[in-house]
Order: structure tokens, then C-alpha cells, then sequence
């Protein structure tokens, strides 16, 4: 048996389990350290009462001949469709164009197979190392990387960009955190007609998005449901990270070259390598989008921004330039001319801080550092002190 040659093509280790490789290093070497976890964009504050509640009593009605259920509708139950075109979309998309799913990162998977290897792709610099990594698994070859950068405004020159297939899109932007403005994808929109490409949006970050001005869907733009599809997930909308739920969106008008319909393939697709996501999952997303859900989420969603803008002033205190931290859970700083995971190292081993080096997005984030403002509200006062002890040069 031969090994899939496109592994090749991979670095050896993913960039988080690097990540934790590293700690586990660190605290070998220091067993008494106190550090403080601000680089896995994970979740940590408990999931609301009336959510849990409804994930506990649907798991004990699964005990009862009368409330077990089996394998649920492939496409995802009716009710927490029809509730998040309603609560998400504003009834602007159709519940029969949602597919929910046991989340985005495995929903980008099954995007990447549904494709094949024969297209050209092109991403953000920096970006999301999935959108990468999973299409080089599938053998994709022509792979094109958008610079974003605080010269361009984050967003790519679409204008030095050739025809592509499909182009990946973040917003608000992992790892950047910055969220696009709606004439930046109306551009976006207008070069995916042009070109004949599909936009996979990826809003995974969307409800952060507080400023009103910004879309928090590409469906907000005239013309999106011909060109793209969107990925949506709980997992940062509610701190689903260990439940797994998201969801899929592709809508009907969305064609092939020929005419035939992606929604269609996608269907095809999903029924034949999934069996739906986890029916108690699902049960909890209907939970998080009634009214009661929405506000528990909404306060948990500003705890976190409180916690960006805690890092945000922290670090511009010390004069570090910094951008994100606003409509987004991520803080994207520079250490111009320095190689990031030599900055990841010197706050791991000098100030007991885990943070995510920017070369782990790609080259365009090679002078860059993320911070995660996902956290205890301790642990952040605590980084808060520690940065602006900091003499980082």
C-alpha cells in the first residue's frame, strides 16, 4: 500500500498540535509555570442554562421508546433550519437551501472532495490553513494566495487576480480579525460573476460583527446566491466547539458551467459520506436561536469583545501595533522584521503566554502574532499585566 503522495505536500504537523507540542516542551522544562492559553481559538465560557437544558432533556427522551430517534432528516431537521433562515438569514434564504452539519471545518472538507483536485483556488494571505491544507489532500495544484495585508486595507487586489475557480473568503477574517466592508464584497461578488467563479464565505465569526454598516453574510449582497456559497457554525456563535454543529448554505440558482445544479451534486454528496449531524446537536442549535438562546449567546459574545478590548489596550500601551480586537474575537499584532515563531517562543518562554504565530496562516503572516480573546476574564487582566511588562523589541 503506498502513501497518498499529496501528504508530501503537507508540513509535517498541523499548526496547533505544533502548538501544543511546544507546551507540553515548555512545561516539561518549567512544571510550576502559570500560562495562559490565548493561542487555540477555543471557547471557555459555560453554554447558557436554557441551551443545556434542552441538549439534556432531548438526550433523556432518547432513553424512552417514545422520544428515541434514529438517524435524523439528512439535510438536518426542519425546525432548526427554518429557524436559521429566519434567525441568521431574515428569511432571505430558503430552508430547503441549509444543510446543517457537525461543523465548518468538516463542512470545508466535504466542499473540497465535492470539487475535485482539477480546479484552480484562491485564498487570502493570511488564512485559514484548512482552505489550504485540505484542498493540497485532495491533489489541487493551482492554488493562488491573495496577499491582505494593512497596505491593501486586508482586502486582495482583485484586479492582479486571474480567473479562478473558487475563492475562499473569511469575514470576519481568521486570523486577521478584520471584517470585510459591503463595497469590498460587492467587489468581491462582481469579480465571482465576471469570472465565473464560486465564493466559499466562510462567517464563521459573523455574529462578532457588531458595527452595523458590515454584512455579516454574503448573501447581503445582490447577486451572491448565483455566485457563492456560505459556511456557517454554533461553534463560536455558541460555544458548540466539543457539541460540533453548523451549517451550509447553497443556494438553488447556484449552476455548474453546463447549468446543472451544485446544490444538487452537494445533496448527492452529503447523503452518500454523512448521516446528519447529531439530532441532540440539533435539538441545542434550535435552543440557541429562540429569543432566549439569542440573548444568553449575545452576552457571552460581548464578555469576549470585552476581553479583545482588554488585550486590544494592553498591547497598543505598549506600542504594539494591532488590528482586529473590534468585530472579531482574534487580535492580528506585528513585530515587523521578526520571524513569528520566534515572537510565539519569546512570549511562551519569557512571559508564560501561548499565543499563535502568523506563519502557521501562511507567508503573509510571517511578522505576525494572533491573540485569541477567547478566555477567562482572569487570565486576561493577568495577560494584560504580563504585556505591558513586556520588552518585546
Amino acid at each position: 500500500m503506498k502513501r497518498n503522495p499529496n501528504f508530501e505536500k503537507l508540513t509535517p504537523k498541523y499548526l496547533f498540535p505544533e502548538i501544543n507540542s511546544r507546551k507540553r516542551k515548555f512545561f516539561a522544562n518549567h512544571p510550576s509555570a502559570s500560562l495562559i492559553n490565548l493561542g487555540v481559538g477555543d471557547t471557555t465560557e459555560p453554554i447558557p442554562k436554557c441551551i443545556a437544558n434542552a441538549l439534556s432533556h432531548f438526550s433523556i427522551k432518547m432513553s424512552t421508546h417514545e422520544g428515541y430517534s434514529g438517524y435524523g432528516p439528512e439535510q438536518g431537521i426542519k425546525n432548526l433550519r427554518e429557524k436559521i433562515a429566519s434567525s441568521i438569514y431574515s428569511n432571505k434564504i430558503a430552508p430547503e437551501d441549509i444543510f446543517v452539519s457537525d461543523g465548518a471545518k468538516c463542512d470545508l472538507g466535504r466542499l473540497q472532495i465535492l470539487f475535485g483536485k482539477e480546479v484552480s483556488i484562491a485564498v487570502q494571505d493570511p488564512s485559514y490553513p484548512v482552505y489550504i491544507e485540505g484542498s493540497l489532500i485532495q491533489g489541487v495544484e493551482k492554488i493562488l494566495k491573495m496577499p491582505c495585508s494593512p497596505e491593501n486595507g486586508f482586502f486582495p487586489s482583485l484586479n492582479l487576480l486571474p480567473k479562478v475557480n473558487l475563492i475562499y473568503f473569511c469575514s470576519p477574517n481568521n486570523p486577521t480579525g478584520m471584517a470585510a466592508t459591503r463595497s469590498q464584497l460587492e467587489e468581491l461578488v462582481a469579480f465571482a460573476e465576471s469570472n465565473q467563479s464560486v465564493i466559499i464565505f466562510d462567517s464563521a465569526y459573523a455574529n462578532f460583527i457588531q458595527d452595523p454598516n458590515l454584512p455579516k453574510s454574503i448573501f447581503e449582497i445582490k447577486g451572491a446566491e448565483k455566485v457563492a456559497i456560505e459556511i456557517g457554525s454554533f461553534s463560536k456563535l455558541a460555544g458548540f466547539t466539543g457539541i460540533r454543529l453548523g451549517w451550509t448554505v447553497i443556494p438553488e440558482g447556484l449552476k455548474y458551467e453546463d447549468g446543472r445544479s451544485i446544490k444538487a451534486d452537494w445533496h448527492r454528496l452529503t447523503s452518500t459520506l454523512f448521516n446528519g449531524a447529531s439530532n441532540i446537536a440539533q435539538q441545542g442549535g434550535c435552543a440557541v436561536l429562540e429569543q432566549d438562546g439569542l440573548q444568553e449567546i449575545a452576552c457571552i459574545v460581548k464578555f469576549y469583545q470585552e476581553n479583545a478590548c482588554i488585550l486590544k489596550d494592553a498591547l497598543e500601551s505598549v506600542g504594539h501595533t494591532v488590528f482586529g480586537g473590534i468585530n472579531a474575537p482574534y487580535l492580528w499584532v506585528r513585530f515587523k522584521g521578526q520571524n513569528s515563531w520566534d515572537v510565539f517562543q519569546h512570549f511562551l518562554e519569557k512571559y508564560h503566554i501561548v499565543t499563535t504565530p502568523g506563519a502557521g496562516f501562511g507567508p503573509g503572516g510571517d511578522e505576525y502574532i494572533r491573540f485569541s480573546a477567547f478566555g477567562r476574564r482572569e487570565d486576561i487582566l493577568n495577560t494584560s499585566i504580563r504585556i505591558k511588562k513586556a520588552q518585546v523589541a
